[in-house]
């Protein structure tokens, strides 16, 4: 199959997998020079086309695993940044106060669910709940460092929480 053709509907995920899962993890092993890494996002790309869409409807298929890909991508430099940024703070702390290797680990899995929640916001609302929540601002200096109304700040903050507490239940 053509890098451009088309699925039609005999087609389905397997064929997908087997005519271009090579190619996409030839794609992402130059964007991360790192095959492991490249091996698992590119099963993670096949495995979030499988879970939202029926494939048949696709008319790039390649267009669109770089698309895909392209998102798992992104989050996957956010969760090292962030991981990155947890260990430079660990690496700080007396040894006797550093968390246990267990400990590390479920720490690092509650700040990618939190990413994760966070990131299904507004980014507004997203960067305002963290300039209050992990900043410490003042509804007041947030309004006037992102240039809305207090009333936006309430808002934004309303709708972060909501969203919070409705990962809880």
């Amino acid at each position: 199959m053509s890098a451009s053709a088309p699925l039609s509907p005999q087609h389905d995920i397997g064929t997908l997998y087997s005519d271009h899962h090579s190619w996409l993890q030839g794609w992402l092993g130059k964007k991360l020079g790192n095959t492991f890494d490249a091996a698992d996002l590119a099963q993670d790309t096949f495995t979030r086309i499988l879970d939202s869409r029926n494939v048949t409807t696709v008319q790039e298929p390649r267009a669109y695993l770089t698309t895909v890909a392209k998102g798992l991508l992104i989050n996957w430099y956010q969760r090292q940044a962030l991981e990155r940024a947890y260990l430079d703070a660990l690496s700080v702390l007396p040894e006797q106060q550093a968390p246990s290797v267990e400990q590390r680990y479920i720490i690092l899995e509650t700040l990618h669910e939190i990413d994760r929640m966070l990131d299904a916001l507004p980014a507004k609302v997203k960067h305002t709940f963290l300039l209050s929540q992990i900043e410490g601002m003042k509804y007041e200096a947030i309004a006037q460092q992102l240039d809305v109304s207090l009333i936006s700040v309430k808002r934004y903050m309303k709708q972060a929480f909501l969203h919070c507490l409705s990962f809880m239940e």
